[in-house]
């Protein structure tokens, strides 16, 4: 057995996120902080259109019929693609280090959470490591579900309540638990 006492530890110290850039100059990262804060993660402003409005400026591309509900976080506007009549409940958290790709006619239930960025647990430095990861057509991510970097639900997959995705997801399945596993075959009739 290893002597703990004798194995490197991590050291924070030591971090750097390098080579990692969010993209966008520091004022518009700046910007996006505080009208993310104020219109987004807060209830002050319930219209769904002019979120979408503020998505858009900052360079988002979001379709038609997008309903984004209050409490929801979105790191950086500008990597995020949603598709047309997607739902995004109350306290979903988007994680957009990088590009975040989410199709049409997806739901997003209360407190998501959709991770693109990690860290290397083996290294001293502790490491940034960062995914992309895609929702498509018709997926559903359940209440309190995580989806972690680099995951792939496939067209009508759904993510059960509390389940952890960490591997890709079937079409038209449906995964629960952590690690979630398929359950059983989604039909939509």
């Amino acid at each position: 057995m290893r002597q703990f006492q004798t194995m490197r530890k991590t050291d924070l110290s030591t971090y750097n996120n390098h080579p990692f850039h969010p993209g966008g100059s520091a004022l518009k990262r700046f910007l996006w902080y505080y009208i993310n804060a104020v219109f987004f993660k807060t209830s002050l402003l319930p219209s769904n259109t002019f979120r979408c409005f503020l998505l858009r400026l900052f360079g988002a591309k979001v379709g038609k019929g997008v309903t984004i509900k209050p409490g929801v976080n979105i790191k950086y506007a500008w990597h995020l693609t949603v598709g047309d009549d997607t739902w995004i409940g109350e306290n979903v958290w988007i994680d957009c280090l990088l590009p975040v790709t989410i199709g049409s006619h997806v739901c997003l239930s209360q407190g998501a959470v959709l991770l693109t960025g990690n860290h290397n647990y083996k290294k001293p430095t502790f490491d940034l490591i960062v995914q992309g990861f895609t929702l498509e057509d018709g997926a559903w991510i359940g209440a309190c579900a995580v989806v972690n970097p680099g995951i792939t639900v496939h067209t009508h997959a759904v993510l059960t309540t509390g389940s952890v995705a960490t591997r890709d997801l079937e079409p038209y399945s449906i995964y629960q638990g952590n690690p979630a596993v398929k359950i059983r075959d989604r039909v939509v009739e």
